[in-house]
Protein backbone atom coordinates (compact mmCIF):
# COMPACT_ATOMS: atom_id res chain seq x y z
CA UNK A 1 0.00 0.00 0.00
CA UNK A 2 1.15 3.79 -0.95
CA UNK A 3 2.39 5.11 2.46
CA UNK A 4 0.81 8.27 3.55
CA UNK A 5 4.24 10.69 3.02
CA UNK A 6 4.38 9.13 -1.08
CA UNK A 7 0.34 10.03 -0.87
CA UNK A 8 1.11 13.54 0.16
CA UNK A 9 3.78 14.04 -2.69
CA UNK A 10 1.38 12.19 -5.28
CA UNK A 11 -1.59 14.85 -4.09
CA UNK A 12 0.85 17.87 -4.05
CA UNK A 13 1.67 16.97 -7.60
CA UNK A 14 -1.85 16.69 -9.02
CA UNK A 15 -4.12 18.44 -7.20
CA UNK A 16 -4.66 22.42 -7.87
CA UNK A 17 -4.40 24.94 -4.88
CA UNK A 18 -7.03 24.02 -2.07
CA UNK A 19 -9.14 27.20 -2.64
CA UNK A 20 -8.98 26.36 -6.84
CA UNK A 21 -10.22 22.81 -5.59
CA UNK A 22 -12.86 24.40 -3.57
CA UNK A 23 -14.14 27.14 -6.09
CA UNK A 24 -14.32 24.52 -8.86
CA UNK A 25 -16.16 22.27 -7.19
CA UNK A 26 -18.60 25.02 -6.70
CA UNK A 27 -18.93 25.55 -10.11
CA UNK A 28 -19.09 21.92 -11.57
CA UNK A 29 -21.94 21.73 -9.53
CA UNK A 30 -23.61 24.88 -10.27
CA UNK A 31 -22.81 23.61 -14.29
CA UNK A 32 -23.91 20.15 -13.43
CA UNK A 33 -27.60 21.53 -12.21
CA UNK A 34 -27.77 23.35 -15.40
CA UNK A 35 -26.74 21.06 -17.42
CA UNK A 36 -28.70 18.06 -15.89
CA UNK A 37 -31.75 20.85 -16.46
CA UNK A 38 -31.34 21.52 -20.35
CA UNK A 39 -30.62 18.26 -20.97
CA UNK A 40 -34.64 17.97 -19.93
CA UNK A 41 -35.63 19.74 -22.62
CA UNK A 42 -33.11 17.70 -25.13
CA UNK A 43 -34.63 14.94 -27.09
CA UNK A 44 -33.07 14.71 -30.64
CA UNK A 45 -29.38 13.53 -30.92
CA UNK A 46 -28.06 16.60 -31.72
CA UNK A 47 -28.21 17.51 -28.56
CA UNK A 48 -25.62 14.82 -27.45
CA UNK A 49 -22.88 17.48 -26.48
CA UNK A 50 -25.61 18.56 -23.54
CA UNK A 51 -25.45 14.74 -21.91
CA UNK A 52 -21.76 14.07 -22.42
CA UNK A 53 -20.66 17.32 -20.55
CA UNK A 54 -22.67 16.41 -17.83
CA UNK A 55 -20.76 13.31 -17.45
CA UNK A 56 -17.24 14.61 -18.05
CA UNK A 57 -18.13 17.01 -15.34
CA UNK A 58 -19.40 14.42 -12.92
CA UNK A 59 -16.04 12.65 -13.18
CA UNK A 60 -13.92 15.64 -12.87
CA UNK A 61 -16.11 16.20 -9.80
CA UNK A 62 -15.67 13.02 -8.31
CA UNK A 63 -11.46 13.76 -8.51
CA UNK A 64 -12.17 17.35 -7.10
CA UNK A 65 -14.24 15.94 -4.03
CA UNK A 66 -11.49 13.17 -3.35
CA UNK A 67 -8.99 16.07 -3.05
CA UNK A 68 -11.12 18.28 -0.83
CA UNK A 69 -12.25 15.04 1.76
CA UNK A 70 -8.68 13.77 1.52
CA UNK A 71 -7.47 17.50 2.85
CA UNK A 72 -10.44 18.00 5.37
CA UNK A 73 -9.97 14.34 6.58
CA UNK A 74 -8.96 14.83 10.02
CA UNK A 75 -11.35 17.65 10.87
CA UNK A 76 -14.19 15.13 10.13
CA UNK A 77 -12.59 11.94 12.04
CA UNK A 78 -11.85 13.70 14.65
CA UNK A 79 -15.01 14.94 17.06
CA UNK A 80 -12.92 17.15 19.16
CA UNK A 81 -12.90 19.70 16.17
CA UNK A 82 -16.32 19.27 15.44
CA UNK A 83 -18.11 22.65 15.14
CA UNK A 84 -21.70 23.82 13.84
CA UNK A 85 -20.74 24.36 10.62
CA UNK A 86 -19.04 20.63 10.32
CA UNK A 87 -22.97 18.80 10.13
CA UNK A 88 -23.61 20.71 7.31
CA UNK A 89 -20.27 20.48 5.36
CA UNK A 90 -20.67 16.45 6.15
CA UNK A 91 -24.57 16.87 4.83
CA UNK A 92 -23.10 18.31 1.47
CA UNK A 93 -20.48 15.97 0.88
CA UNK A 94 -23.57 13.45 1.25
CA UNK A 95 -25.45 14.72 -1.05
CA UNK A 96 -22.63 15.29 -3.11
CA UNK A 97 -21.64 11.35 -2.78
CA UNK A 98 -25.38 10.47 -3.35
CA UNK A 99 -25.78 12.26 -6.56
CA UNK A 100 -22.73 11.00 -8.45
CA UNK A 101 -23.27 7.42 -7.17
CA UNK A 102 -26.43 7.11 -8.36
CA UNK A 103 -25.38 8.58 -11.67
CA UNK A 104 -22.93 6.36 -12.32
CA UNK A 105 -25.00 3.52 -11.54
CA UNK A 106 -27.38 5.04 -13.72
CA UNK A 107 -25.55 4.90 -16.41
CA UNK A 108 -23.77 1.37 -16.02
CA UNK A 109 -27.57 0.24 -16.31
CA UNK A 110 -28.46 -0.54 -12.64
CA UNK A 111 -32.64 -0.30 -12.81
CA UNK A 112 -34.23 -0.33 -9.81
CA UNK A 113 -36.97 2.06 -8.51
CA UNK A 114 -36.91 3.08 -4.58
CA UNK A 115 -40.53 3.71 -3.86
CA UNK A 116 -41.77 5.55 -6.92
CA UNK A 117 -38.58 6.68 -8.32
CA UNK A 118 -35.81 5.35 -10.46
CA UNK A 119 -32.56 6.05 -9.74
CA UNK A 120 -32.57 8.91 -12.26
CA UNK A 121 -35.00 10.50 -10.33
CA UNK A 122 -33.40 10.14 -7.23
CA UNK A 123 -30.28 11.28 -8.47
CA UNK A 124 -32.09 14.58 -9.89
CA UNK A 125 -33.10 15.01 -6.57
CA UNK A 126 -29.61 14.77 -5.15
CA UNK A 127 -28.21 17.28 -7.15
CA UNK A 128 -31.08 19.93 -6.61
CA UNK A 129 -30.51 19.44 -2.90
CA UNK A 130 -26.81 19.64 -3.09
CA UNK A 131 -27.16 23.20 -4.43
CA UNK A 132 -28.65 24.90 -1.42
CA UNK A 133 -26.94 23.19 0.73
CA UNK A 134 -23.12 23.80 -1.39
CA UNK A 135 -23.94 27.75 -0.95
CA UNK A 136 -24.54 27.49 2.74
CA UNK A 137 -21.40 25.68 2.87
CA UNK A 138 -19.93 28.04 1.23
CA UNK A 139 -21.12 30.90 3.36
CA UNK A 140 -19.23 29.77 6.45
CA UNK A 141 -15.80 29.20 4.66
CA UNK A 142 -16.33 31.90 2.19
CA UNK A 143 -12.42 32.31 0.79
CA UNK A 144 -12.34 34.22 -2.53
CA UNK A 145 -9.74 32.62 -5.03
CA UNK A 146 -6.42 34.58 -5.63
CA UNK A 147 -4.44 35.30 -8.76
CA UNK A 148 -1.45 32.93 -7.67
CA UNK A 149 -3.73 30.07 -7.19
CA UNK A 150 -4.73 30.63 -11.06
CA UNK A 151 -1.66 30.98 -12.83
CA UNK A 152 1.16 28.91 -14.01
CA UNK A 153 1.26 26.92 -16.44
CA UNK A 154 1.03 23.80 -14.09
CA UNK A 155 -2.36 24.91 -13.11
CA UNK A 156 -3.88 25.12 -16.83
CA UNK A 157 -2.05 21.16 -16.87
CA UNK A 158 -3.79 19.54 -13.89
CA UNK A 159 -7.19 21.15 -15.29
CA UNK A 160 -6.83 19.85 -18.40
CA UNK A 161 -5.96 16.58 -16.92
CA UNK A 162 -8.71 16.31 -15.17
CA UNK A 163 -11.27 17.27 -18.93
CA UNK A 164 -9.19 14.59 -20.54
CA UNK A 165 -9.37 12.11 -17.69
CA UNK A 166 -13.26 12.82 -17.47
CA UNK A 167 -13.63 11.67 -20.91
CA UNK A 168 -11.53 8.67 -21.22
CA UNK A 169 -13.19 7.59 -18.42
CA UNK A 170 -16.58 7.63 -19.68
CA UNK A 171 -15.58 6.28 -22.79
CA UNK A 172 -14.10 3.36 -20.55
CA UNK A 173 -17.25 3.04 -18.95
CA UNK A 174 -19.36 2.65 -22.35
CA UNK A 175 -17.14 -0.09 -23.45
CA UNK A 176 -17.28 -2.05 -19.66
CA UNK A 177 -21.50 -1.65 -20.70
CA UNK A 178 -20.68 -3.06 -24.35
CA UNK A 179 -18.76 -6.08 -22.66
CA UNK A 180 -20.34 -7.21 -19.96
CA UNK A 181 -23.74 -6.38 -21.51
CA UNK A 182 -25.32 -4.26 -18.83
CA UNK A 183 -28.21 -2.42 -19.15
CA UNK A 184 -26.36 0.52 -19.59
CA UNK A 185 -25.58 -0.38 -23.17
CA UNK A 186 -29.41 -0.21 -24.63
CA UNK A 187 -29.57 3.63 -23.28
CA UNK A 188 -30.44 6.59 -25.62
CA UNK A 189 -27.77 9.55 -25.90
CA UNK A 190 -30.54 11.09 -23.21
CA UNK A 191 -29.30 8.21 -20.57
CA UNK A 192 -32.81 6.42 -20.95
CA UNK A 193 -33.25 2.65 -21.09
CA UNK A 194 -35.70 0.84 -23.22
CA UNK A 195 -39.40 0.19 -22.13
CA UNK A 196 -40.34 -2.48 -24.94
CA UNK A 197 -43.73 -3.81 -25.84
CA UNK A 198 -47.11 -2.11 -27.67
CA UNK A 199 -49.55 -0.79 -26.02
CA UNK A 200 -50.62 0.92 -22.75
CA UNK A 201 -48.78 -1.98 -20.25
CA UNK A 202 -45.52 -1.40 -22.45
CA UNK A 203 -44.42 1.72 -20.27
CA UNK A 204 -45.07 3.13 -17.08
CA UNK A 205 -47.80 5.41 -15.80
CA UNK A 206 -46.08 9.00 -15.03
CA UNK A 207 -47.15 12.13 -14.26
CA UNK A 208 -45.37 15.52 -13.63
CA UNK A 209 -45.22 16.36 -10.39
CA UNK A 210 -48.60 17.06 -9.03
CA UNK A 211 -50.84 16.26 -12.18
CA UNK A 212 -53.08 13.26 -11.42
CA UNK A 213 -56.59 13.87 -12.38
CA UNK A 214 -59.54 11.69 -11.82
CA UNK A 215 -60.70 9.65 -15.15
CA UNK A 216 -62.16 11.87 -17.51
CA UNK A 217 -65.75 10.69 -18.78
CA UNK A 218 -65.49 10.84 -22.55
CA UNK A 219 -68.86 11.72 -22.99
CA UNK A 220 -68.74 15.08 -21.18
CA UNK A 221 -65.24 15.97 -22.19
CA UNK A 222 -64.72 18.11 -25.07
CA UNK A 223 -61.71 19.61 -27.30
CA UNK A 224 -61.67 23.37 -27.69
CA UNK A 225 -59.77 25.05 -30.55
CA UNK A 226 -59.35 28.67 -30.59
CA UNK A 227 -57.09 31.85 -30.84
CA UNK A 228 -56.14 33.09 -34.17
CA UNK A 229 -58.37 30.92 -36.21
CA UNK A 230 -60.94 32.48 -38.38
CA UNK A 231 -63.47 29.40 -37.03
CA UNK A 232 -62.85 27.92 -33.73
CA UNK A 233 -64.71 24.68 -32.59
CA UNK A 234 -65.74 22.10 -29.99
CA UNK A 235 -65.40 18.74 -30.55
CA UNK A 236 -67.23 15.85 -28.21
CA UNK A 237 -64.95 12.63 -28.12
CA UNK A 238 -67.42 11.43 -30.66
CA UNK A 239 -67.04 13.69 -33.27
CA UNK A 240 -63.57 13.02 -33.28
CA UNK A 241 -62.55 10.64 -36.21
CA UNK A 242 -58.34 9.42 -35.87
CA UNK A 243 -57.53 8.74 -39.08
CA UNK A 244 -53.61 9.41 -38.32
CA UNK A 245 -51.28 6.96 -37.55
CA UNK A 246 -47.32 7.27 -36.87
CA UNK A 247 -44.40 5.58 -34.92
CA UNK A 248 -42.59 7.84 -32.18
CA UNK A 249 -40.03 7.49 -29.90
CA UNK A 250 -41.22 8.77 -26.35
CA UNK A 251 -38.33 9.49 -23.76
CA UNK A 252 -39.17 10.06 -20.27
CA UNK A 253 -37.07 12.38 -18.02
CA UNK A 254 -37.74 9.82 -15.56
CA UNK A 255 -35.41 7.24 -17.36
CA UNK A 256 -37.16 5.26 -19.95
CA UNK A 257 -37.62 5.38 -23.68
CA UNK A 258 -40.60 3.56 -25.49
CA UNK A 259 -41.03 3.36 -29.40
CA UNK A 260 -44.78 3.30 -30.20
CA UNK A 261 -47.37 3.43 -32.90
CA UNK A 262 -49.93 6.22 -31.69
CA UNK A 263 -53.21 6.89 -33.50
CA UNK A 264 -55.25 10.12 -33.49
CA UNK A 265 -55.79 12.99 -35.50
CA UNK A 266 -53.16 15.42 -36.90
CA UNK A 267 -52.63 18.86 -35.54
CA UNK A 268 -52.11 20.21 -38.75
CA UNK A 269 -55.14 19.22 -40.31
CA UNK A 270 -57.38 20.53 -37.33
CA UNK A 271 -55.37 24.00 -37.72
CA UNK A 272 -56.70 23.73 -41.30
CA UNK A 273 -60.54 23.01 -40.27
CA UNK A 274 -60.10 25.80 -38.13
CA UNK A 275 -58.37 28.34 -40.84
CA UNK A 276 -55.62 29.56 -38.46
CA UNK A 277 -54.37 33.12 -39.00
CA UNK A 278 -51.24 33.37 -40.96
CA UNK A 279 -49.43 35.57 -38.65
CA UNK A 280 -49.78 32.86 -35.71
CA UNK A 281 -46.69 31.33 -34.73
CA UNK A 282 -47.20 29.02 -31.63
CA UNK A 283 -49.64 26.51 -30.48
CA UNK A 284 -50.63 25.92 -27.22
CA UNK A 285 -51.76 22.44 -26.02
CA UNK A 286 -53.83 23.02 -22.38
CA UNK A 287 -54.73 19.52 -20.29
CA UNK A 288 -57.63 19.77 -18.15
CA UNK A 289 -55.18 20.12 -14.89
CA UNK A 290 -53.72 23.82 -16.20
CA UNK A 291 -50.69 22.42 -17.23
CA UNK A 292 -49.80 22.91 -20.98
CA UNK A 293 -47.16 23.38 -23.24
CA UNK A 294 -46.40 25.55 -26.33
CA UNK A 295 -44.97 24.04 -30.11
CA UNK A 296 -43.51 26.56 -33.05
CA UNK A 297 -46.48 26.44 -35.09
CA UNK A 298 -44.76 24.38 -38.03
CA UNK A 299 -43.60 21.59 -35.22
CA UNK A 300 -47.46 21.33 -34.19
CA UNK A 301 -48.80 20.94 -37.69
CA UNK A 302 -46.36 17.69 -37.38
CA UNK A 303 -47.60 16.48 -34.34
CA UNK A 304 -50.49 14.24 -33.01
CA UNK A 305 -53.37 13.99 -30.80
CA UNK A 306 -53.63 10.58 -30.03
CA UNK A 307 -56.78 8.64 -28.75
CA UNK A 308 -54.97 5.44 -28.96
CA UNK A 309 -51.67 3.13 -28.65
CA UNK A 310 -50.25 0.30 -30.03
CA UNK A 311 -53.28 -0.84 -31.54
CA UNK A 312 -55.50 0.70 -28.08
CA UNK A 313 -57.75 2.84 -26.76
CA UNK A 314 -55.47 4.96 -25.07
CA UNK A 315 -55.62 4.59 -20.71
CA UNK A 316 -56.41 7.06 -18.43
CA UNK A 317 -52.70 7.03 -17.03
CA UNK A 318 -51.32 7.53 -20.51
CA UNK A 319 -53.92 11.19 -21.00
CA UNK A 320 -57.11 9.49 -22.33
CA UNK A 321 -59.21 10.51 -23.68
CA UNK A 322 -56.17 12.74 -25.53
CA UNK A 323 -52.67 13.71 -25.29
CA UNK A 324 -50.08 15.42 -27.29
CA UNK A 325 -47.59 13.10 -29.40
CA UNK A 326 -44.85 15.76 -30.44
CA UNK A 327 -41.69 13.89 -31.78
CA UNK A 328 -38.30 14.55 -30.63
CA UNK A 329 -39.43 16.20 -27.52
CA UNK A 330 -39.01 15.27 -23.89
CA UNK A 331 -42.10 13.09 -22.50
CA UNK A 332 -43.08 16.41 -19.79
CA UNK A 333 -44.10 18.23 -22.67
CA UNK A 334 -46.29 15.72 -24.35
CA UNK A 335 -49.33 17.17 -22.50
CA UNK A 336 -51.71 14.58 -21.25
CA UNK A 337 -55.74 14.86 -20.85
CA UNK A 338 -55.40 17.75 -23.74
CA UNK A 339 -58.72 20.14 -23.55
CA UNK A 340 -57.41 22.49 -25.49
CA UNK A 341 -55.88 23.86 -28.20
CA UNK A 342 -55.11 27.92 -28.52
CA UNK A 343 -53.29 29.20 -31.55
CA UNK A 344 -50.82 32.13 -30.86
CA UNK A 345 -48.91 34.57 -31.79
CA UNK A 346 -46.03 34.46 -29.26
CA UNK A 347 -44.00 32.00 -27.31
CA UNK A 348 -45.65 30.71 -23.35
CA UNK A 349 -42.55 31.52 -21.37
CA UNK A 350 -45.03 30.92 -18.20
CA UNK A 351 -45.65 27.10 -19.15
CA UNK A 352 -42.44 26.38 -17.17
CA UNK A 353 -44.01 27.73 -14.07
CA UNK A 354 -47.08 25.84 -14.56
CA UNK A 355 -45.38 22.76 -14.89
CA UNK A 356 -44.53 23.18 -11.21
CA UNK A 357 -47.58 24.09 -9.62
CA UNK A 358 -50.69 22.47 -12.21
CA UNK A 359 -52.06 19.68 -10.18
CA UNK A 360 -52.42 21.71 -7.15
CA UNK A 361 -55.17 22.94 -5.57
Amino acid sequence: MMSEERLRTVLARVQPAPRLVDWSLFVLVFLEVASGLLSFTVGRPPGWPVFEFHRIAGVAIVALLAFKLYRVRHRVLDRDRWVPSTVLSALTAAAAVGALLTGFLWVAGLDVRIAYWTLLSVHVGFGLALVPLLIAHLSTRFRPPRRVDLEGRRTAIRFTGLVVGGAVLVRLQDLANAVLETGGRDRRFTGSQPREGAGNAAFPVTSWVADDPDPIDRDSWALSVDGMVASPIELEFSAIEPDAEREALLDCTSGWYTVQRWGGIRVGDLLDRVDADADATHVRFVSVTGYRWTLPIDEARDALLATRVGGERLSHGHGAPLRLVAPGRRGFQWVKWVDRVEVRDRPDPAQWLVTLISGFE
